[in-house]
């Protein structure tokens, strides 16, 4: 935990940046939940989020009334910043994985205006 600053974390995963970036990683954010990594941007954090609201809004239509594994079955499709990739996740992990994007972008927003108004 040396090598990194935390930004956020919750039950599911944890987002950070590298103390030591790379010219290529500079501004992005690490957030890894499961066993996914993403480096991504401020921009393309805000983007996952949109898809993350999408995904719990019209997950809860396609949840099984009276299934046995609904809280673990991973039926719902996650769009991601990059289009290419989409992850299969269950509707708590939607909602887990929701909360760990949107607290990392509360928290680097905060920093922001804190910034801005010369505060540390």
């Amino acid at each position: 935990m040396n090598d990194i600053y935390p930004i956020y974390q919750n039950d599911f995963g944890i987002a950070f940046q590298w103390k030591k970036n790379k010219a290529s990683q500079a501004n992005k954010v690490q957030v890894i939940f499961r066993d996914i990594g993403l480096l991504l941007t401020q921009s393309e954090l805000r983007h996952f989020s949109k898809c993350i609201a999408d995904t719990v809004e019209n997950g809860k239509d396609h949840l099984c009334g009276d299934c046995k594994t609904k809280e673990t079955c991973r039926s719902l499709l996650l769009s991601t910043p990059a289009h290419q990739v989409t992850f299969a996740v269950s509707y708590q992990e939607a909602v887990e994985v929701r909360d760990l994007i949107n607290g990392t972008l509360f928290k680097l927003e905060l920093d922001t205006f804190f910034g801005e108004l010369g505060i540390d």
